[in-house]
Formats: C-alpha cells, sequence, structure tokens
C-alpha cells in the first residue's frame, strides 16, 4: 500500500502562527513535532512506500523534516505542483504514477489522529472494501453538532449522500440520526479503480493529467510542468468523484480525530505556552514567547508572533481569513513568511525592515549553496560573524572569514557558499529603492527554483 500525503495548504486559517511558506502542517508545535511527522509516522508503520504532494517552495522543507522521521529515501517519492488545483487532479495524479492495482491510502498531513491503534483497525476494514474494488472513505463519529466539517450520510457502509457545512440545527439532527459523519477528506481505494471513475465522471481532470503525467521525467522528485498544469480543471475529489459514484463505502471511525482548522480546535489540543500573569482574566488561550499580562478579560485568543499579533474571541477565529484577505490586498510579505524563512540551503531572519534598507542573518549550511544570482534595485554589505563564506562577485572567488566583509554592487552577479563542516552566518544589509524578495534573478541554481 502506498500512503499519499496531501501536503499543501496556504497556512490562512492558523495566521499568524501559519504563513504560505510555513503553514500549520509544519509547523512544530507538539513537543516539537509538526502535524506531517506525525503523518509519517502513523502511517509509515502501515504502508510500503509514500507519496508526498507538494508546491514547489514547500518541497525542502517537507524533504527536511521527512529526514528527521528516519525514513529510507527509497520509499519516499515526491510529487511537485507548480500551482494548486484542489485534490481531485493531485490524487489523480499520484494514481497514475503507480500500478493500478496499488491500495491507496490518501491522507492530509495537517490533521491529528490521537487513538493510533483504532486508526490501524480502521484502515484495516477499508483495505478489506478497496480490495473489493470499492472507493472507502473515513467517516470520524461526531462527538458534537460541528457546523465547520462537511457530513456524510451512511446506510450501514453504503454513502447515501455528501452534504455541506451544516447550520447549528441540521448540525444537531445529524448528531441525533447517528448514521452522519464528519467528512475526514482520508480515502482508500485501488489507483485503477479511482481512476476508472474519474475517467467515467471527471474526464477532463483524468484527460488534462494523464497528458501531465506522460510528460515528466521518472524520478523520487517528479515536477509537473507549470504549462500543463495549468490545463487541469480544479476541483476537489469529492466534487468530481465521490458525490457520483456508485462504489462508495464509508468506515465509521473514532479516531480521537482533529483537523485543527481554527485556534478553538487547536486551544482543545495544547495549553497556551506563554508565561501569563492573569488579574481577574479567565479561559484565555494565549500563544507567545513574551511575558504576557491580561487584567479582566475572558475567553480570549491571542497569538503573538515576532512580526504579528492576534487577539480574538472565542468563537471568532475563523474571521482570521479576512484578516489574510486584508494584508494580501496590501501585498504585505506577513502572510507568506516568518520573520525566519527556511530556504533549501538554510534560513534568513528579518532583523530590521524598512522602504530603503533591510537587514538580514543568513545561515547557510554545511556542502549548500544559494543560487547564482543578481539583483536590480539594491546594493548588499555581507558581514561574516561564524564560519568561512565562499563568495563569488562577478569573476572574482573569495574567502570571507569572521569579521571579515564584502560588498555587492547593484546589478552585480554574485553567490554565496558554504563548503565547510559547519554553519556559515552572516549579517547582510540590503540598501536601494526595493528590497522586495522578488528582486532576484537566478541565473543558475542548484535547487532548480524559478526566479521570485
Amino acid at each position: 500500500m502506498t500512503n499519499v500525503i496531501l501536503c499543501g495548504g496556504k497556512g490562512t486559517r492558523l495566521w499568524p502562527l501559519s504563513r504560505t511558506l510555513m503553514p500549520k502542517q509544519f509547523v512544530k508545535i507538539f513537543h516539537n513535532k509538526s502535524l506531517f511527522q506525525l503523518t509519517l509516522k502513523r502511517n509509515k508503520k502501515i504502508s510500503d512506500n509514500t507519496l508526498i504532494i507538494s508546491n514547489r517552495e514547500l518541497y525542502f522543507l517537507a524533504k527536511e523534516q521527512q529526514s528527521t522521521e528516519n525514513y529510507s529515501n527509497s520509499r519516499v517519492q515526491y510529487l511537485l505542483e507548480p500551482m494548486g488545483k484542489n485534490t481531485a487532479p493531485a490524487i489523480a495524479l499520484a494514481c497514475m504514477l503507480l500500478d493500478k492495482e496499488e491500495l491507496v491510502l490518501i491522507t492530509p498531513s495537517d490533521h491529528l489522529v490521537k487513538h493510533t491503534v483504532a486508526y490501524y483497525e480502521v484502515v484495516e476494514k477499508a483495505k478489506k472494501l478497496a480490495n473489493k474494488n470499492f472507493l472507502v472513505t473515513f467517516g470520524i463519529t461526531p462527538t458534537f453538532p460541528e457546523t465547520g466539517f462537511g457530513y456524510i450520510e451512511a446506510e450501514n457502509e453504503d454513502v447515501k449522500a455528501f452534504h455541506e457545512k451544516p447550520n447549528l440545527k441540521t448540525a444537531q439532527e445529524y448528531l441525533e440520526k447517528e448514521n452522519y459523519y464528519w467528512n475526514s477528506g482520508m480515502f482508500c481505494f485501488k489507483a485503477g479503480i479511482f481512476l476508472k471513475e474519474l475517467k467515467k465522471y471527471s474526464p477532463k481532470i483524468y484527460e488534462t493529467s494523464k497528458i501531465a503525467i506522460e510528460r515528466v521525467k521518472k524520478s523520487n522528485t517528479i515536477n509537473i510542468s507549470s504549462e500543463l498544469m495549468k490545463n487541469i480543471p480544479e476541483d476537489s475529489i469529492d466534487y468530481a468523484v465521490m458525490e457520483h459514484s456508485k462504489i462508495v463505502k464509508v468506515i465509521p471511525a473514532s479516531i480521537d480525530w482533529s483537523d485543527l482548522g481554527s485556534f478553538e480546535s487547536l486551544n482543545q489540543e495544547i495549553a497556551s505556552n506563554a508565561k501569563t500573569i492573569n488579574i481577574n482574566a479567565h479561559n484565555n488561550f494565549t500563544l507567545s514567547n513574551k511575558q504576557v499580562a491580561l487584567i479582566d478579560v475572558d475567553d480570549l485568543i491571542v497569538v503573538d508572533t515576532s512580526d504579528a499579533l492576534l487577539i480574538s474571541h472565542k468563537g471568532s477565529s475563523s474571521k482570521v481569513k479576512e484578516v489574510v484577505h486584508q494584508l494580501n490586498i496590501q501585498k504585505s510579505e506577513l502572510t507568506k513568511t516568518h520573520t525566519v524563512t527556511h530556504r533549501p540551503w538554510g534560513t534568513y531572519e528579518i532583523l530590521i525592515s524598512t522602504d530603503s534598507y533591510k537587514l538580514k542573518r543568513i545561515v547557510v549550511k554545511p556542502n549548500h549553496r544559494l543560487s547564482l544570482q543578481k539583483h536590480y534595485h539594491r546594493n548588499e554589505h555581507w558581514i561574516v560573524v561564524s564560519g568561512t563564506a565562499t563568495v563569488t562577485v562577478g569573476d572574482e572567488i573569495k574567502l570571507i572569514r569572521p569579521n571579515e566583509s564584502t560588498y555587492i554592487k547593484m546589478g552585480e552577479v554574485h553567490r554565496l557558499e558554504n563548503k565547510g563542516t559547519i554553519p556559515v552566518v552572516l549579517i547582510e544589509a540590503q540598501v536601494g529603492e526595493y528590497t522586495g524578495e522578488d528582486d532576484i534573478v537566478r541565473l543558475e541554481d542548484d535547487y532548480e527554483r524559478e526566479n521570485s
């Protein structure tokens, strides 16, 4: 069986904790483990192989977190999408890479499952049905009238209907009827059976996905062409296949599951981590590295990061999407990244940012290097504080040691490299009319990234 892990996401529902370049599945909030790492650990015990579907920007972050889970690289394959087209195309592309008889377990990367023994039991039940050529979905046994999930209406193992997110009255009715389940977004089936149903009910997704896969170079890391991906219609697996198919079964699952889709649901799983002084303040959820003092306030969510602060009443945090929308209109970097941004070669941290200059702390991992690049709108000053940097500026290559510096003029081709055995740490001062991350023209790149 191959575990296909859906690893996209825009990091909006838990902003500012999560961002586009650090969505919630990669945030290490469970004993210094991420949801992605927990998903890997949970499923590697029951899967022969793992196929991780991600976008190109998150690939190296996923690869780095995967490497800490003692996962054999021979068992892991990556499918990289240049743009998100929802779950139906992602799953279609994955299944087209596999033998038609291969059992596939589809799991999101950002869900929490605490009852792993029960989880393994329901997966075994799902595998038996999948081997009989059914499409199997996992229905979470509801424990309260949730209005934020879609529901599956069942008659024994047969799916009668999929229902959209209900209002509170309808959700209460679903709970009382005992044959309605939360739609978990987890599935099990043979690759060929899913593709057969996809071809029947969503032929355009099938055909355009097939063309995209036929053009890829087969390897452990598969890149889908941007041009071909644009041609694939966007749709969810539910709309494209599951709501139409006549061979869908559901396995009820009481597995202590959460999609952690809000700060309220996160608060049910973790306690406040801030050092807090409460004066007549009760039932507040605070996430911060700072000292927090709360006076005469109840039922608040306080999420403090190095560059943003969210304060919301409990029950209202879903409106954070509106905040993200407003920030996107302003073209703010706050939705995209934290002050510390992970790159395949290491990290950079923004220390100061103004309209005319920016100060960064850059850490380059041993035996890694940045792209050969140039900038049109800024000059750069580099001061090495740890390690020895190999620096290319124009035609000159030189070593820069601690307490030494170099200067890169606007438009000059340059590269930073660490050939040593310890990280290179440097302070970069950018000065110019524009210091945005999209002012990078990559001429050569070890990681095959496109220009910003």
